[in-house]
């Protein structure tokens, strides 16, 4: 069982732990120690015992905080998953009817007529205007 070294408050110990936890017993280690650091500052010098309560319990407590978040999320996610779920599950929706007015063919037609008679009578006063002007 590996002996690991880690410093809380400016105290060093030595704590067993399994094989390959190492590095999870350094990382709750430096958050001890950062709480521990705090109540330091605030403080000053305490017993090591109770410098260790202290941190223990400013960490339960935000552990405490945290798993309340957790809790709520997970509501949350529950709650968003049945609603996502249940719109997967519903028919899709009717697809909406939408009208576009058609132009009749013969009406068609006979635009195209007005335009084309439009036309031969624009290209007749050109011919006439430029008979004019060539004369004058």
């Amino acid at each position: 069982m590996p002996e690991v070294e880690i410093n809380i408050g400016g105290r060093v110990f030595e704590v067993a732990c399994q094989e390959g936890e190492e590095k999870y017993l350094q990382a709750a280690a430096k958050m001890l120690d950062d709480e521990a650091q705090v109540l330091a500052q605030q403080i000053g010098r305490i017993p090591e015992s109770r410098m260790l309560l202290m941190a223990g319990l400013m960490l339960a407590d935000k552990t405490a905080g945290m798993e309340d978040r957790l809790r709520e999320m997970e509501a949350r996610l529950s709650e968003q998953t049945a609603e996502l779920e249940a719109l997967r599950a519903a028919p899709a929706p009717e697809p909406e009817r939408i009208e576009v007015p058609v132009v009749p063919q013969d009406v068609t037609e006979s635009l195209a007529e007005l335009a084309a008679r439009a036309e031969a009578l624009a290209d007749e006063v050109e011919e006439k205007v430029e008979g004019k002007s060539a004369q004058g």
